[in-house]
């Protein structure tokens, strides 16, 4: 009797336990998977998250290193030199001049692509071959952050990113009370993006988030093309506060010195700030969103004691 219920109880707690792994493991399938959104709007996900990420812009690396998934990048583009454990990974090229079949010989999980312009032709390339791609443009500050998160998580490390993405916002915060002016008129800013031919960003672009958050507008923010040729007279007729520019100088910028009628000019209101603090949309930009506050707090102030 005894022996007849110590059996039925063991095939009791067999039962129990295969009940309780049938159940547990669709559970460990989910969270397995990862899926976000892209800045496309497209749904990109994947069964695990990415062991090997292809990065196919120097902005993208530095939000993966900011997010923790340094580790697990494989290949990246020509300029992806930060921070220093960048400038160790190999290079495939640009996104101009590619080479697609040592892109696929490194069997990514992941690429993540700078999503403007002829990277879309790249885009649908590799997903031909079964590559999951991420396309990447954030236009403001908030994707940026949420760059950071949703890159965690296809990488497994929301452990870092999630609060790499909340100090990212808490200093944007603070940028915003320190910098960005209650009521007073916005000073107007152009920025130069290329000197021949003259080329200049519209609203769509961080460079113009930055501007805004600084109390500042962009002349050719109401551009149709996110990048655009202008002429001398557009700049003449725009006479801007500010003049703006990236590099180690103002060099590039003296041009201008030949039309005193500038408003810019006449109030000696060139300012410059290292370029991939700036262009680039990656973490840093808080960086270079800070330095141009200082600048455009300058001036403000010589224009209102100018006036």
């Amino acid at each position: 009797m005894l022996l007849h219920r110590a059996a039925s109880l063991a095939r009791m707690a067999c039962i129990v336990s295969s009940v309780a792994l049938v159940l547990t493991m669709p559970a460990q399938r989910c969270e397995a998977a990862v899926t976000v959104l892209d800045d496309a709007q497209r749904q990109v996900s994947l069964a695990q998250p990415a062991q090997r990420i292809v990065s196919l812009a120097p902005h993208i690396t530095e939000l993966l290193f900011e997010a923790g998934a340094g580790k697990n990048i494989v290949a990246v583009t020509d300029y992806s030199d930060y921070p220093e454990a960048a400038k160790k990974l190999p290079s495939i090229g640009n996104i101009f001049a590619l080479d697609l079949e040592r892109l696929l010989a490194l069997k990514p999980d992941l690429v993540i692509i700078w999503g403007t312009g002829n990277a879309k032709i790249l885009a649908n390339k590799l997903r031909q071959n079964h590559i999951t791609v991420f396309e990447s443009e954030p236009h403001d500050f908030e994707m940026i952050a949420t760059s950071l998160e949703r890159f965690s998580i296809l990488a497994g490390t929301s452990a870092v990113g999630k609060p790499a993405a909340d100090a990212f916002r808490k200093r944007l915060d603070g940028l915003r009370k320190t910098y960005q002016p209650a009521s007073s008129k916005p000073i107007s800013v152009f920025y130069q993006m290329v000197r021949k031919p003259l080329m200049t960003l519209n609203d769509d672009h961080m460079v113009s988030s930055a501007i805004r958050l600084c109390g500042g507008r962009n002349v050719f923010g109401k551009l149709k093309e996110l990048s655009s040729t202008i002429t001398t007279e557009a700049v003449l007729a725009a006479n801007p506060d500010v003049m703006l520019t990236t590099g180690e100088s103002t060099e590039a910028l003296q041009d201008w010195l030949a039309f005193p009628v500038l408003t810019a000019v006449r109030k000696q209101q060139f300012y410059t700030i290292k370029a991939d603090l700036l262009n680039r949309a990656g973490p840093r930009i808080l960086d270079g969103t800070e330095i141009l506050c200082k600048h455009l707090t300058v001036a403000r102030s010589k224009s209102m004691n100018q006036s």
